[in-house]
């Protein structure tokens, strides 16, 4: 009897055994930087400017001042009884200035080279509404030479290369380092996060709205909105199989981009004139649950300046360039000026080749015409709105943006007040390695294509 029982109890385990699903295989990690970045910094030499005014980007202002970095980093920022190191580099800044790096949060450089032909036209993929899964790094023309007018006439030293705004989805944005390379990726700023360009208002509707749609503002949101389902869809899929593994989701790469502004990975930045619009769009990321970094152009934030504080949004302005189309007709010079005022993060861009060369005067505009209208801030709070405020809309202000020590040596030497007409960059390092000399014309990046192509009798 008893050995009855317990060869039914073998049977019963054994039977058990067999109906035990196997286990599942171990999620597979997807490479989520495929297209890493490989800048190196360029050799520089410790250096220490003395006798100079520095605007240090977070507002502060320092007189007869001593600027020191060294290895690619800023050592200290102080007074003259700053102690030089050993082998040092010295450099007189007498009646100059010293601020950091101008950074463009909004440039087609690379994408919408010069010279500007159609067979060098790549920032848009106008080919439906949400194209998520494009990246703006795999247009970049390295050798546009707009990238060294840039830094030698502007001074700017970081910029988010954007797709264009046909796009409901534009698709993804990249950082750069403003260095010559051979390859985007030898531009790329390392560890900078992503960013998704967006669009509202005219611009979609006017590309889309002969090609099946949509063609209404109110169809511009329900499509976003359709799109953002889809995206939570597939973030819920993959987040299951990240935690149980099993079966593998089939990849999307459009879905992959939107993923990673849900994951909080990837920035948002919103072409969008108006304020209603904006005001959409934000009731929009808290619908679906991600965050909006900075609204481009902007030029009705004045109106929800407050809002935008709350939210923690920047808006990336300019100083007076509106009414030329329907939606940018109501904008006011004193713009970025009153976002400021109402504690919101003010940010001056340019989103052209030639504004990018003279960002320093757009934010100068920008502070007169807010102290005509009572906004009175010093010189140095307003270059905030060139440095460390795009720093914090890209995600890299730990990094660069103001001259903190330990932070990247990207900054300018003027020779004059930077908010002046009449100052040029003098001296332009990043990373502490000098990239432009207005006094060497050898220290001045040339790209191939501005090197022309020999001639018959030049040939050897």
């Amino acid at each position: 009897m008893r050995s009855t029982i317990v060869a039914a109890l073998l049977v019963t385990a054994l039977g058990g055994c067999a109906t035990t699903p196997p286990p599942k295989a171990p999620p597979i990690r997807i490479n989520e930087d495929p297209y890493p970045s490989t800048y190196a910094r360029y050799p520089g030499a410790p250096t220490v400017i003395r006798n100079v005014t520095i605007f240090d980007g977070e507002g502060a202002r320092i007189d007869n001042g001593v600027m020191i970095f060294a290895d690619g980093a800023i050592t200290a920022t102080g007074d003259a009884s700053l102690a030089s190191p050993a082998g040092a580099v010295e450099i007189d800044g007498t009646g100059k200035f010293v601020t950091p790096g101008i950074i463009d949060v909004h440039s087609h450089l690379g994408d919408y080279p010069s010279p500007g032909v159609e067979g060098n036209s790549d920032g848009n993929e106008a080919t439906g509404a949400s194209r998520p899964e494009v990246w703006a790094e795999h247009s970049v023309w390295p050798q546009d030479p707009g990238f060294s007018r840039a830094l030698a006439n502007g001074g700017v030293t970081a910029l988010q290369v954007l797709p264009g705004s046909a796009n409901l989805f534009g698709g993804r944005s990249v950082v750069l380092k403003n260095v010559p390379a051979r390859t985007v990726q030898g531009m790329k700023f390392p560890a900078a996060p992503y960013g998704l360009k967006m669009a509202c208002g005219e611009n979609p509707k006017r590309v889309y709205g002969n090609k099946g749609g949509p063609g209404t503002r109110m169809g511009n949101v329900a499509v976003t909105r359709a799109t953002w389902l889809k995206a939570q869809e597939y973030k819920r899929k993959w987040d299951k199989y990240d935690k149980n593994g099993g079966e593998m989701p089939g990849r999307d790469l459009a879905m992959d981009t939107l993923r990673g502004v849900l994951d909080g990975k990837i920035f948002i930045h919103n072409h969008c004139y108006r304020a209603d619009e904006m005001a959409i769009m934000i009731d929009m990321s808290h619908e679906f649950g991600y965050k909006i970094s900075t609204f481009h152009h902007a030029v009705e934030s004045y109106k929800i300046a407050d809002l935008l504080a709350r939210e923690g949004i920047c808006s990336a302005m300019w100083a007076d360039w509106y009414g030329f189309k329907m939606e940018s007709y109501d904008g006011i010079k004193e713009n970025i000026p009153f976002v400021d005022r109402a504690g919101a993060c003010a940010i001056v861009h340019s989103d052209d080749p030639n504004g990018i060369q003279r960002l320093n005067q757009e934010a100068a505009k920008a502070l007169a015409d807010g102290r005509r209208a009572g906004h009175n801030v010093s010189d140095a709070y307003a270059w905030r709105w060139l440095s460390y405020n795009p720093a914090k809309a890209l995600g890299i202000a730990d990094k660069t943006g103001s001259l903190k020590p330990g932070k990247m040596a990207d900054l300018v030497l003027w020779n004059g007040n930077p908010l002046s007409t009449y100052t040029r960059p003098e001296k332009v390092w990043i990373d502490g390695a000098m990239m432009y000399d207005s006094a060497n014309p050898r220290l001045r990046p040339v790209s191939d294509f501005e090197l022309g192509q020999p001639g018959e009798g030049d040939v050897k």
